[in-house]
C-alpha cells in the first residue's frame, strides 16, 4: 500500500516535472516575455514579469487541483476573462509569428495584397465565436 501511494507521488511529481518545462519551453522559444518587454520598453520590470508569470501558473495550479471557489462579482470575473483571452491572443500570435504561418499561408492561396483583411477575419471570427459560445451555451 505505501509503495504504491509512493510509485504515484514519483509518477505524478515526474508528470508535473515534465508539464513545467514544456511550458517554460514553449514560452522560450516562443519569447513573449521579451517580446513584451521589447514592445512596451519596460525592461526595468523584467522581473516583476517572471514574477508574474510564475504566480500566474502557481495559482492556476491551484485552481486546478482544489474545490476552491472563488466568489466574485461579475466585473472581477469580465476582468479575469479579459486577462485570459489577452494571454491566449498573445500566444497565438507568438506561435503564428514564430511559425510565419500567415505570410505563407498569404502567399499560397495568393492573397498577399489582402493579408490584413485576413488577419482582421480571423480575429473577429474569434472574437465572434467566443461570444457566441459564452453567450449560447455558457449562459
Amino acid at each position: 500500500m505505501i509503495i504504491s501511494h509512493l510509485v504515484e507521488i514519483i509518477i505524478g511529481f515526474a508528470s508535473g516535472l515534465v508539464v513545467g518545462t514544456g511550458f517554460v519551453a514553449f514560452l522560450t522559444v516562443l519569447g513573449i516575455i521579451p517580446r513584451l518587454v521589447q514592445l512596451s520598453k519596460s525592461q526595468l520590470y523584467v522581473k516583476p514579469y517572471e514574477v508574474g508569470v510564475i504566480l500566474g501558473a502557481l495559482f492556476g495550479t491551484y485552481l486546478s487541483f482544489t474545490g476552491a471557489v472563488i466568489n466574485a462579482s461579475m466585473l472581477f470575473v469580465m476582468i479575469w476573462g479579459v486577462f485570459h483571452g489577452i494571454f491566449i491572443g498573445m500566444l497565438a500570435a507568438a506561435l503564428t509569428e514564430v511559425l510565419n504561418v500567415f505570410p505563407l499561408l498569404a502567399k499560397r492561396i495568393g492573397l498577399e495584397s489582402h493579408i490584413l483583411w485576413f488577419l482582421m477575419a480571423i480575429v473577429f471570427g474569434k472574437i465572434f465565436g467566443s461570444l457566441f459560445q459564452w453567450i449560447v451555451f455558457v449562459r
